[in-house]
């Protein structure tokens, strides 16, 4: 799931949750927003992470020189 689904998700859940005023038998169009902002906030917060890590830059590691190259140089 990408950042423009959990945003699609949080924008939903908040529509469901604060702008209808729609009434269906056995389902909770309050809760059901809530957790649709839930999940997209979660879903928001585990792409960011997995981003972050892939962004993190590895420093370089310094050749070695073998024992018997140090011989071949002097």
């Amino acid at each position: 799931m990408g950042l423009g689904a959990c945003i699609i998700l949080i924008a939903v859940g908040a529509i469901f949750t604060f702008a209808s005023d729609w009434e269906l038998e056995g389902v909770n169009l309050d809760l059901v927003g809530l957790i649709l902002m839930a999940v997209g906030i979660i879903g928001t917060a585990v792409y960011t992470s997995i981003l972050r890590r892939r962004r993190m830059v590895v420093p370089p590691v310094a050749p070695t020189i073998a024992e018997d190259e140090r011989r071949d140089l002097h």
